[in-house]
């Protein structure tokens, strides 16, 4: 499986916002992106030039790439899907990603990070409607049940995400049972729900060119 394997700080660095791919270490004093707020690379500080409508589009496209850990081809093809579909295409785009396992398992506070999230659960330690998945893009549907595996529980990741997940309870389109390991998702989330600083018309531009 082809992932990214360079500095994660990097990558909110280039975007200039945090991405929160590091999950609570971001809302620390040791997030590096609050102690160097500029672009990484020999010209990062103190170095500005105008960008291009092609580059803000890019700029976007590659920023929501990085928030959902999708690298390019299958980020393409997630769009394609979204563009086939009724409704809005960039709304439909950002369902697609926000259903996959391991961002579920991440906003269900079962992980850190969505990195985290991707690495537990090809390990095998969440299972969907009492079924094992490792597969982190696994597409979640309507009232399926994600559950920790029960031999998984006790691992330190987890149960420090479970400790520290504090804002579970805004999301109204999945719940979640904390005592018995497991959430269910309610409904397809709709753009007011999803709360990513991300403008998917950009993305949505970016492609149709």
């Amino acid at each position: 499986m082809a992932r990214y394997t360079g500095p994660i700080c990097r990558l909110c660095r280039r975007e200039g916002t945090k991405l929160f791919l590091k999950g609570l270490r971001c809302n620390t004093d040791k997030c590096s992106f609050d102690r160097r707020k500029y672009a990484p690379g020999d010209h990062g500080q103190g170095f500005r030039r105008k960008i291009s409508d092609y580059g803000i589009h890019l700029r976007e496209k590659q920023k929501a790439r990085r928030i959902y850990g999708v690298l390019e081809k299958q980020f393409r093809k997630y769009f394609k899907i979204a563009d086939k579909k009724a409704g809005v295409t960039g709304e439909n785009l950002l369902q697609l990603l926000e259903t996959r396992l391991d961002n579920l398992v991440y906003r269900m506070g079962f992980a850190p990070s969505r990195n985290a999230a991707r690495q537990l659960i090809c390990h095998g330690h969440f299972t969907v409607n009492k079924r094992r998945v490792d597969i982190p893009s696994f597409i979640v549907k309507p009232e399926q049940e994600i559950e920790i595996a029960e031999g998984s529980r006790q691992i330190n990741i987890i149960q420090e995400a479970i400790e520290a997940a504090s804002d579970i309870d805004k999301f109204e389109w999945f719940e979640v049972d904390k005592d018995n390991f497991k959430g269910r998702l309610l409904s397809i989330p709709k753009r007011d729900q999803i709360p990513v600083e991300i403008d998917e018309r950009l993305i949505v531009e970016y492609y149709s060119k």
